[in-house]
């Protein structure tokens, strides 16, 4: 159950620390007080998604913290597959941080998480129910899930869709196969002519960087000649001057005749260095005599690099994805010429996913209908309990093609008074009756959930008086068995709570501040009493008010 909740910076609460207790814990204050507030940073903390705007203007950051005692075992071995250690003690404190700038950050047991295994581990701690959910009964599209939920029909629901896809993507394959054969044809023609003229093109990669090369050097030509006789005439000599060759012949015969009065002074090593030039000469000599242009090469490269522009135009940007393009253009030809028989194994695996697929479907079905029909009977028993005894609730069944959802399609109905046909709900309920429907239908959902803690958000719009007093009763037997937490605007609700809390508004300093705190047993008279009689409360609505704490006493101890 979750037995704190600490709230800083959201919107207009600025710090804030809820304990809640076992049973049915109830939230009441005035209309902009700050109780949907306390909702969204619950939602919050459970990893649901948010914003910057619920930041406190001026703060830099906000923080929600929430510790949970008595974690089942459910959560214990999903946080371990996570990779989360639970505390020796059942409890777990789970927190998130949002900065002004719209960054979150979250943690686990004091470790930081993602926002997505944050909602994982939520999942299996807390269930929120607002007013918004009512709407969903007035969408016939997302009935079957409530039986999906009811029936627990996960696992087979996730081996239905995952061939369902497998099923689809072979359908897909198919009609891309049962082009008409004109279009194949001239498909064909385009790939052969592209394939040919990629083929004919001999290129191999890196061949367009070797053609700029020789290109290059090709148009530099001039330079390159002159540099070479330079370097040449600087070492081996030219016509009017001697070259370095010639100079170090002459300095050897100078150091060979000091070798007498010299012997350090070795001629040997100044040779080996001449033998190195010499060799150095040599290569610029044919260098030079290789350097004449070829101007039928020169065209031969001109050609090769308009042809490989030409080539990019169509297929790439480069020689790697023009023939990357050509390899698939050699696929998809050789896959429609093979067409007949990729065709024929694609039918039979159609087939085979057909029958697996429909298999499935059924035990699905199956597995809907009777949940189906104990959904409806539980449903109705509720009902009756809530004071709608003459409201008969079905489940209106039936099959169609396959979708990604299955073969059921599955809307509820509803007869309002004895002898009238059923019909959808959304034509003929009120506002109060969809309330009550919704939670009825909670309730019974939640009989076989392992959610320690149930959120109510307003779920008794609408209703007042007797239906009113009824649904209080309801939830203070859910809470029997499971932690409730109630945001209620009805006195006949708030009566029967556990723990009663009381959201605030106040203004200081010209800035609003918003306060949660628990009510005693005479505050909580001075709450119900301003709840039914607004700002004068006289001695008779406190007397009402004592009435319905003692009533709500009276039938918890007589259920």
């Amino acid at each position: 159950m979750l037995s704190q909740l600490y709230i800083q910076n959201i919107a207009v609460i600025e710090k804030v620390q809820v304990a809640f207790e076992k049973g049915l814990n109830v939230f009441t204050g005035e209309t902009g007080a700050g109780k949907s507030i306390v909702i969204d940073a619950i939602n919050a903390v459970l990893g649901n998604r948010t914003s910057r705007d619920l930041v406190r203007t001026g703060a830099p950051k906000a923080l929600v913290t929430a510790l949970f005692e008595e974690i089942g075992d459910e959560t214990k071995e999903q946080l371990l597959s996570l990779g989360f250690e639970p505390e020796e003690d059942g409890s777990l404190l789970l927190s998130r941080e949002i900065a002004a700038d719209g960054k979150t950050s979250c943690k686990i047991g004091g470790r930081p998480a993602t926002v997505s295994i944050l909602r994982e581990v939520a999942q299996s701690l807390i269930n929120i129910h607002g007013q918004h959910d009512n709407q969903s009964l007035l969408m016939p599209e997302q009935h079957l899930g409530y039986i999906d939920q009811f029936g627990k029909t996960n696992r087979l629901l996730l081996s239905y869709r995952t061939e369902y896809a497998y099923y689809t993507e072979l359908q897909r394959k198919l009609r891309q196969l049962q082009v008409n054969e004109q279009e194949k044809e001239q498909k064909i023609d385009l790939l052969t002519y592209q394939i040919n003229e990629i083929t004919a093109a001999g290129l191999y990669s890196g061949e367009e960087e070797e053609l700029l090369t020789a290109k290059k050097r090709m148009q530099n030509i001039a330079k390159i000649v002159e540099s070479l006789h330079i370097a040449h005439d600087l070492l081996s000599g030219g016509d009017e001057t001697d070259g370095v060759l010639s100079m170090l012949d002459q300095t050897e015969d100078q150091m060979r005749q000091l070798q007498d009065y010299y012997p350090d002074m070795k001629a040997d090593k100044l040779m080996d260095i001449r033998y190195e030039l010499e060799e150095i000469s040599e290569s610029l000599r044919e260098a030079l005599s290789d350097s004449e242009v070829d101007p039928q090469e020169m065209d031969r490269v001109e050609e090769r690099l308009d042809l490989i522009f030409r080539l990019k135009r169509k297929y790439g940007n480069s020689i790697d994805e023009i023939l990357a393009f050509g390899e698939r253009a050699q696929q998809e030809l050789d896959s429609i010429t093979r067409s007949e028989e990729i065709e024929g194994k694609l039918r039979k695996e159609l087939e085979k996913s057909s029958v697996e697929l429909m298999e499935i479907a059924g035990q699905l079905s199956e597995k809907r209908q009777a949940a189906a029909q104990l959904f409806q009977q539980q449903v109705c028993e509720e009902l009756a309990f809530l004071d709608m005894p003459s409201v008969r609730f079905l489940v209106h069944c039936e099959t169609d093609e396959p979708d990604e959802s299955g073969i059921d399609r599955m809307e509820f109905y509803i007869t309002t008074n004895p002898g009238e046909p059923p019909k959808p709900i959304g034509k003929v309920a009120s506002g109060g009756e969809l309330s009550r429907i919704m939670l009825s239908l909670k309730n019974v959902i939640a009989e076989g959930d392992r959610v320690g803690t149930l959120i109510f958000d307003e779920v008794d719009t609408g209703v007042s008086g007797r239906a009113a007093q009824k649904i209080g009763r309801k939830l203070k037997q859910a809470s029997g068995g499971r932690q409730i937490i109630c945001v209620t605007h009805l006195a006949q609700v708030a009566a029967f709570a556990d723990t009663h809390l009381l959201i605030a508004k106040n203004v200081r300093d010209e800035r609003t501040f918003t306060t949660v705190q628990p009510l005693s047993q005479e505050e909580r008279v001075q709450e119900l009493a301003r709840i039914m009689g607004g700002e004068n409360i006289t001695e008779p609505v406190l007397a009402s008010a004592r009435e319905l704490i003692l009533q709500a006493k009276e039938n918890e101890n007589g259920r």
